[in-house]
């Protein structure tokens, strides 16, 4: 008798549930942020939305976003009507509350439907693999936490992005893939950090001639390139007639703010910022000289305030010139060889990029890294070898957005729930590599899941009991450079195992 295992149908509906016991749990300025925009495109004309500026937390989000609350907005008046009145600051009665919680779960079944796609997509023995990676990312802690307590609409824009690359697996539906893309980018231009992985595989793999790269297509690019043209003229052409793109643009791409978020996310500037605050201390002994007003820059947690004490400032341009270097070297190789895996190994890649040297970068950017990586984890032990400190890091470097007392079980246990079922799961179904592993990386890699245990429990619970309020910056601190460590650490051996597959 073979065995039964639930549908990803079944599995959505046992997490709803779970996620409407959870309404009542912690939520975040996000959940204001996007109150405010319920109000503002709900009682402000088209015009005035990028304009808008009552509350601190404006309209910062492309132009299918902003229609996307409007439509959310229509419904949000039978619920109550007083959550669209602009001035309404901080309003969360119990009616709006309940309306916001209910369309992050109704809009995450975009992500279900994306995620059968990917199933049924795959075949043979790989079937069962594509499963449990569709498990895994519908039941993401990252997503829990991000979008069902912390509060934000993830899961349908990422149920956009996995059905974008699923059409892009076959050659039929290449230029839909695309379309679906530019879509996704006119409502939520972090994607962006990923549209180098989807220019080069488009050009090579639907604008240009499989037998020669000298030979192109040329209906196929006046396809896609007016598609995108119209997608982007619906979003941005009613606010280009009124000469309102600039205003836009300062709202989307605010280089104002700091190199590091208020929390740092773990990435290679949390290294650099955590090297700076032990250099404070060793500089004295080893004649380095301390810059005035910057001992305290990095570790106030405040946006737009960073300043190192010992080590070079870094600017933006540094930050960009060392993303576009480390996006440009996967893209070499995805010209040179257009399947879909080498595509999802690209996107996957740039968004380690983008995250590990971008700047102003937030630590629910992982997801970025995390859900199309989650894709491809299972196709070989040694992929899943450098997915591994990934997955732990990744989620426990979110852990810091859930400070209240309340949360700590929720987070801590479901999370290593999750880490426990899924590694055990996916060490079961990925299969031997043809290629030989790396015994210091498989050694590196339990280590580090290893720590992770004491890390959690001496941030979550015993530095509080030890040192009360003093020192809160400290486990901030800790979280975040251990999970850089982890991130680092998984992005270089995913380089290796990329080029050498």
């Amino acid at each position: 008798m073979g065995e039964i295992y639930p549908t990803l149908a079944q599995c959505a509906v046992v997490a709803a549930a779970f996620k409407i016991l959870l309404f009542p749990a912690y939520k975040s300025t996000d959940f204001e942020v996007h109150r405010n925009w319920l109000a503002i495109t709900n009682s402000l004309p088209l015009w005035e939305w990028y304009y808008e500026k009552t509350s601190e937390w404006t309209l910062d989000y492309p132009p299918f976003f902003a229609y996307f609350e409007w439509i959310m907005s229509q419904v949000a008046k039978l619920a109550d009507p007083a959550m669209l009145r602009v001035r309404n600051l901080e309003y969360a009665s119990w009616e709006t509350v309940y309306f916001q919680r209910l369309t992050v779960i109704i809009t995450e079944l975009l992500l279900v439907y994306a995620l059968q796609l990917f199933v049924d997509s795959s075949h043979g023995t790989s079937k069962r693999a594509a499963q449990a990676a569709a498990f895994s990312i519908l039941l993401s802690p990252g997503l829990l936490i991000i979008d069902h307590i912390h509060f934000q609409y993830n899961g349908c824009m990422y149920g956009i992005l996995i059905w974008s690359l699923i059409l892009a697996r076959k050659k039929s539906t290449l230029l839909w893939s695309g379309l679906l893309f530019a879509a996704l980018l006119c409502m939520k231009h972090i994607y962006l950090y990923l549209a180098p992985a989807y220019f080069v595989f488009l050009l090579r793999a639907y604008c240009l001639s499989p037998k020669s790269i000298f030979r192109i297509q040329f209906l196929n690019c006046v396809k896609l390139g007016g598609g995108i043209a119209a997608i982007f003229g619906v979003a941005f052409g009613p606010f280009a007639l009124k000469g309102q793109i600039p205003q836009i643009l300062s709202r989307l791409f605010p280089f104002s703010r700091g190199l590091c978020h208020a929390y740092w996310a773990p990435n290679v500037w949390a290294i650099y910022s955590f090297v700076d605050r032990v250099l404070i201390v060793l500089a004295p002994r080893i004649g380095l000289s301390v810059k005035s007003g910057a001992l305290q820059s990095v570790t106030r947690g405040l946006v737009g305030d960073t300043a190192f004490a010992v080590l070079p400032d870094i600017t933006p341009q540094v930050c960009f010139a060392s993303t576009l270097i480390f996006q440009v070297i996967p893209l070499v190789r995805l010209f040179g060889q257009p399947s879909w895996d080498t595509f999802i190994g690209a996107v996957t890649l740039c968004g380690y990029a983008s995250f590990l040297f971008g700047w102003h970068v937030h630590e629910k950017a992982i997801l970025l890294v995390i859900i199309p990586f989650s894709l491809i984890a299972l196709r070989d032990r040694r992929y899943l070898g450098a997915f591994r400190p990934l997955a732990v890091a990744g989620h426990v470097s979110l852990f810091p957005l859930l400070f209240t007392p309340a949360e700590f079980p929720i987070k801590t246990a479901y999370t290593i729930f999750w880490l426990i079922l899924f590694l055990m799961a996916f060490d079961r179904l990925a299969p031997a590599s043809s290629r030989p592993r790396f015994f210091l990386f498989d050694r590196f890699s339990t280590l580090y899941i290893t720590v992770s245990i004491p890390l959690i429990l001496y941030c979550s619970l015993l530095h509080g009991i030890i040192f009360g309020r003093s020192y809160e910056f400290l486990p901030l601190m800790f979280t975040s450079s251990y999970s850089a460590i982890g991130v680092v650490g998984s992005w270089v051996g995913f380089l290796v195992v990329y080029f050498t597959s």
